[in-house]
């Protein structure tokens, strides 16, 4: 039965009609009721016909004037990564890990929405308090039931726990390592963190701070990602740790975790150090197996390889001359593999900017002896008096701010201001200019092999770009070490979902960036909203172009949610 709207003689009739079939079968309809003229009936009239209606069939008699409208919040890149996450197995992993008789909430529902708080509006736990009530429908949780105290119950949990929660992660990325080779990359970064009360255990120490020019309060975190940029394990450590002493302890749990038959680390400079290279041999030999290591030299050691540099340059510059690439050669140095990359261009880049950098320090040390020369001669300039010492301690601050002092240098037992630039030293220099240097145990590949192996690092490294621009890990401003690791093992958790879903955009061929993707699929809101005292909820109706992302990434489209 339904209404239609009939004309006659120009006027239009609200008509009550019925659908039937007569003997024969074929569908008809008949007037039921005859209503009126649709210009003289008024909401007024059609009220109680109405409200008899919805009192025939049990629903509120009372007609809303319009409908209300709740915020609508972000679902769609929720939905995503809470697909990601169940793939991987990561919920049950967790909830089996953080399972106890003493919670009232579901821990790892919260965990799971810490993670994705990082990937979709980084906040401090106050704040994702608000967006998990206004922003925010993350599937499976109801936001507006949260309190702060329970997201700090489920992160003590989790570094109660955190040893079989870290085990249970690591058998569940296990089946994505190749395990006959594996290639891991170790790097290390600082987390700048507030506060200045000292604490027992406390993992917050002032050192040489990665994102500041200078000495700042910070942990230093580490994390091993897998040659194709999965992170598969990190270690939190104290803020003023000396980088080389960090190599050994991860490489030793990493052959405990992970039932690796041979592993080949691959470390960025600061890593270089005899007592890491003969950890990792020790290492091997203990376990059975081949820990084998690819070791950048840090610029600051360069020094140590002045007379292979000189030896080898020419070659180098000859190689890369004819070719027109980048020329590698090796040697040894202490009785291992030593490879040296040279990159002509860039070689010839750095010479170039030593060279004016040395040229406008000349042109300054020439103006501060012709002051003196001048103020000597009793023609001072305007300003303060000038002094040998004052020139002296100019001319070298200079110097150190462009990192030429061993070039160009203020001679000290002088009684007069002056300076001289050391022409072997700057040879030397110019040598090293364009060149990679890999310390290396592996035989088994070629010296070209072993520079790309170390090259693929760069892309690697965009990992913990990540986690300091999109994940947003500092500043930190929890206190307890505990919290503080279990912060680290949030943002850790959530850069496994963000590279995981990198390699299928990047498998599918999409140009988006996970960043890109998750912004895109934002848009996919739930919505709520009420009519006739009744909710009603859905989903925003997928756009071809987010119809395609889900696609690309093997995830299928959002359902209304429960």
């Amino acid at each position: 039965m339904y209404t239609r709207i009939s004309r006659s003689g120009g006027r239009q009739y609200l008509q009550l009609v019925e659908g039937y079939r007569d003997e024969q079968g074929k569908v008809k309809q008949r007037v039921v009721a005859n209503l009126g003229r649709l210009d003289q009936l008024s909401e007024k009239s059609l009220d109680p016909l109405i409200r008899g209606l919805q009192r025939a069939i049990g629903r509120p008699e009372s007609v809303p004037d319009e409908p209300e409208f709740e915020t609508a919040r972000a679902f769609g890149d929720l939905w995503a990564l809470n697909q990601l996450w169940h793939e991987l197995g990561l919920d049950d992993a967790i909830r089996k890990a953080l399972r106890s008789s003493r919670r009232s909430f579901d821990a790892e529902a919260l965990v799971r929405a810490m993670v994705f708080n990082r990937l979709s509006a980084p906040s401090s736990k106050l704040s994702m308090l608000d967006w998990l009530r206004d922003e925010a429908s993350v599937p499976g949780l109801d936001g507006d039931a949260v309190c702060h105290s329970q997201l700090l119950r489920a992160m003590d949990a989790l570094m109660d726990r955190h040893e079989k929660v870290e085990a249970a992660v690591a058998k569940q990325l296990r089946p994505l390592l190749d395990q006959e080779l594996s290639v891991v990359f170790w790097d290390l970064t600082t987390v700048r963190i507030h506060g200045g009360k000292e604490l027992d255990e406390d993992v917050r120490r002032y050192g040489m701070s990665k994102d500041v020019d200078g000495i700042a309060r910070q942990f230093a975190l580490g994390v091993v990602q897998t040659a194709e940029g999965l992170p598969i394990a990190h270690e939190v450590f104290e803020g003023n740790v000396a980088e080389t002493t960090t190599l050994g302890p991860i490489v030793e749990r990493l052959l405990k975790r992970f039932a690796l038959k041979r592993m080949v680390v691959v470390a960025d400079r600061g890593l270089l150090s005899l007592d890491n290279v003969e950890t990792l041999e020790a290492l091997g030999a203990e376990q059975g197996l081949a820990v084998d290591y690819i070791l950048a030299v840090p610029g600051r050691r360069y020094s140590e390889f002045t007379d292979v540099i000189e030896r080898l340059h020419p070659e180098l510059a000859e190689q890369a001359q004819r070719t027109g690439a980048e020329s590698v050669v090796e040697t040894q140095w202490q009785g291992r593999r030593l490879v040296i990359a040279h990159n002509a261009q860039r070689a010839a880049e750095q010479n170039a900017a030593r060279r004016r950098n040395i040229e406008e320090l000349d042109a300054l040390g020439e103006r501060l002896a012709e002051r003196l020369v001048k103020q000597d001669a009793g023609m001072p300039q305007r300003g303060r008096r000038s002094s040998d010492r004052s020139a002296y301690q100019r001319f070298h601050k200079a110097a150190l701010d462009k990192r030429l002092s061993s070039i160009v240098r203020a001679d000290l037992a002088s009684s007069q201001f002056q300076y001289n630039i050391d022409e072997a030293a700057w040879a030397a220099a110019d040598r090293l200019d364009g060149k990679l240097l890999l310390v290396t145990s592996l035989t088994d590949s070629s010296a070209d092999q072993i520079v790309e192996r170390y090259r693929s690092l760069a892309d690697i490294e965009r990992g913990f770009r990540v986690l300091k621009s999109d994940i947003e890990i500092a500043p930190v401003y929890h206190r307890l070490p505990e919290r503080i690791r279990a912060h680290a093992l949030i943002c850790f958790l959530a850069l496994v979902l963000h590279r995981m879903l990198r390699q299928r955009l990047k498998a599918a061929g999409s140009t988006l960036s996970p960043e890109r993707a998750l912004r895109t699929l934002r848009q996919i809101q739930r919505h709520t909203v009420r009519i006739g005292g009744r909710d009603f909820e859905g989903v925003t109706k997928p756009s071809p172009e987010q119809l395609e992302l889900f696609k690309e990434v093997g995830i299928e489209v959002p359902k209304r949610p429960a």
